[in-house]
């Protein structure tokens, strides 16, 4: 099994269903393999030494065998966590055994040579934190909110004087309860009289409300970009609380100017793939009209009219030898 894909994700992905279809189309080998099967669903033995200079070994599932040495690129998902597998665990248990597989076998599936990552999880963790994409946007010439990162209450207020509307959003969002439902804080308007001394407990991100006349979404995939201006048919600030379905969806153009920062920040993170949103104030011709919130760098895109085509992009991205190519897809 040569140039293989390796896809590390859950079970019930849909999305990376649609992926693997694709390259199934395509006749390239596909193994997936969620760590958190680590057991009798999933074994392995790795080894590295004096004879030896690379990580060689297999990872096997009850239905395959991979070689390390076959794999080509790896699309890194989102498989479960470890914590979620040893949930019923004792605690001191759970703690080390979750470590050690994060360490070990998860340190291995990281740590593989002349492959390219479609994201390196090393690369998505350190572009997660949005005060670094908020600086790397600004760095790039790019048009970021007034934001203020605080847990002071007085320095909440002093930022909401002389602007008209100030929006509170969370940096990573609600963890899953432990009943395992998850949930969401939406970004919402938020009052100075409600600042208190509860802000101590822990950091808060307050944003300058955009006065804007729309959203758009930007995905980017290796050399594809697709872009969709988002509008909610009753005009929310944040168009992800409501039923997805009923989001109007419109193709726009980005300008050159912000294709090509979005472009040079994926490459800073040492990322193939990212999803962009943006408030915009005007029609989206030209740069000034956008304004840059956010991106993720393992965004969900299923939901996108696009889906089908961003589904073939990744096909075509993990298709590629990469290998040949310096630092791709590596953080």
């Amino acid at each position: 099994m040569t140039d293989a894909v390796l896809v590390v994700t859950a079970l019930d992905d849909v999305t990376a269903d649609w992926v693997i279809a694709a390259l199934n189309r395509r006749a390239v080998p596909v193994v997936r393999v969620d760590p958190a099967d680590i057991g009798t669903g999933l074994s392995f033995r790795f080894c590295i030494g004096a004879e030896v200079d690379r990580w060689e070994g297999r990872l096997s599932t009850p239905s395959r065998d991979l070689q390390l040495s076959d794999v080509a690129a790896v699309y890194y998902r989102r498989p479960t966590p470890y914590a979620q597998r040893f949930r019923h665990v004792p605690r001191q248990q759970k703690e080390f055994v979750v470590s050690e597989a994060r360490h070990g076998l998860s340190g291995v599936l990281n740590s593989l040579d002349d492959v390219l990552y479609v994201n390196h999880p090393w690369a998505v963790a350190q572009a997660e934190f949005k005060p670094a994409q908020l600086r790397r946007f600004a760095a790039l010439g790019l048009r970021v909110p007034p934001t203020l990162v605080t847990n002071e209450a007085e320095a909440a207020r002093e930022f909401a004087q002389g602007r008209e509307h100030v929006v509170y959003k969370t940096f990573r969002g609600l963890p899953r309860s432990d009943d395992g439902i998850s949930g969401a804080i939406w970004a919402q308007r938020v009052s100075p009289q409600s600042f208190d001394d509860s802000l101590s407990v822990t950091a808060h991100l307050f944003q300058s409300e955009i006065p804007k006349a729309g959203d758009a979404r930007v995905t980017v995939v290796g050399p594809h970009l697709f872009a969709q201006r988002v509008a909610t048919r009753d005009g929310a600030l944040d168009w992800r609380r409501g039923d997805w379905s009923e989001l109007i969806h419109t193709p726009i153009t980005v300008p050159s100017t912000i294709e090509a920062a979005l472009r040079n920040y994926l490459a800073s993170f040492g990322l193939v793939f990212g999803c962009f949103d943006f408030a915009l104030t005007g029609d989206g011709e030209h740069p000034e009209d956008w304004w840059v919130l956010e991106c993720n760098p393992n965004g969900q895109w299923g939901w996108l009219p696009d889906a089908p085509a961003i589904t073939e992009a990744f096909a075509d991205v993990l298709c590629t030898d990469m290998r040949q190519v310096e630092g791709a897809g590596t953080p």
